[in-house]
């Protein structure tokens, strides 16, 4: 499982990626995505990740990504050694489709049952006000880096890009990023996409919130893992989203609060109709 580990870790830069359909790491040609990524940490934090501090978040998506990877090292191990063709996989595999079914049927069931739920705009509102600094976004950057593992390769390239301005200096940047550096994101031109504070590692996440909007690093910075060269894209201060914003998400939250209420209800109902012996 180290070397598992080790993979997962070289690719922790990455976490950040805005892109959802980013590929993360293919496993003997099963490509694990952001979006399977955010999905599993949507599920664990039951949609709130974004309540998770921003120091921790990092190291979560890592955790979720590791948990990944071993399942799909995993499945693709039991398919090779004749898993899905034994009796016991068999058994499980009806035994918990009929579980499954079952599962569907009430989740169906319980969507349309929260969707009869009507939410007014004045509780949507009243709920904006009393709670705006649930909605404020982070200040964040947008940048691009090249990866290169030795020290004497960032300054070259640094000092290739030094005399260039504007578009000039982003048009090299990105084609000296696909031509050279080592990380996965050079197929973009080093585009690394939004990341708030606390979702790269340490030295390249201060580096890039002390920097401006199209400027480039004058020297590497060195991380765990190699020696960047970096240029910011733009940046995004701290803001507070409007109301118009996020009036679906408030929506859904104060349904699926009074959903409690009206399932019980339901409930009762439904075991005065019932026989149960």
């Amino acid at each position: 499982m180290k070397s598992v580990t080790k993979l997962v870790s070289s690719l922790a830069l990455l976490s950040a990626i805005s892109l959802s359909a980013q590929t993360l790491v293919s496993v003997n040609g099963t490509q694990i995505t952001q979006q399977d990524v955010d999905k599993e940490l949507m599920a664990a934090t039951q949609g709130r990740f974004n309540q998770v501090p921003a120091e921790k978040q990092a190291e979560f998506r890592k955790q979720v990504l590791e948990q990944l990877v071993a399942k799909e090292l995993v499945y693709d191990d039991a398919k090779k050694t004749g898993v899905l063709t034994s009796p016991e996989y068999k058994e499980k595999y009806e035994e918990v489709t009929k579980r499954i079914q079952k599962e569907i049927a009430i989740q169906v069931w319980q969507k349309r049952e929260i969707d009869k739920i009507a939410i007014s705009n004045d509780e949507l509102k009243k709920y904006y006000d009393a709670n705006k600094e649930e909605f404020v976004e982070n200040e964040s950057v947008n940048a691009r880096h090249i990866l290169v593992e030795k020290e004497a390769d960032a300054k070259s390239i640094i000092a290739e890009l030094k005399p260039l301005k504007g578009d000039a200096l982003k048009n090299k940047f990105m084609e000296l990023a696909k031509a050279k550096s080592t990380c996965a994101s050079a197929s973009d031109g080093g585009d690394l996409g939004y990341f708030t504070q606390g979702q790269m590692v340490p030295e390249f996440n201060d580096k890039a919130f002390a920097m401006k909007a199209k400027e480039m690093t004058m020297e590497p910075v060195k991380t765990q893992f190699g020696y960047h060269v970096i240029y910011i894209e733009d940046k995004k201060a701290k803001a507070a989203k409007s109301f118009a914003e996020v009036k679906p998400f408030i929506e859904q939250r104060l349904k699926m609060e009074k959903a409690k209420t009206v399932m019980l209800a339901k409930m009762k109902e439904l075991e005065k109709k019932a026989t149960i012996k």
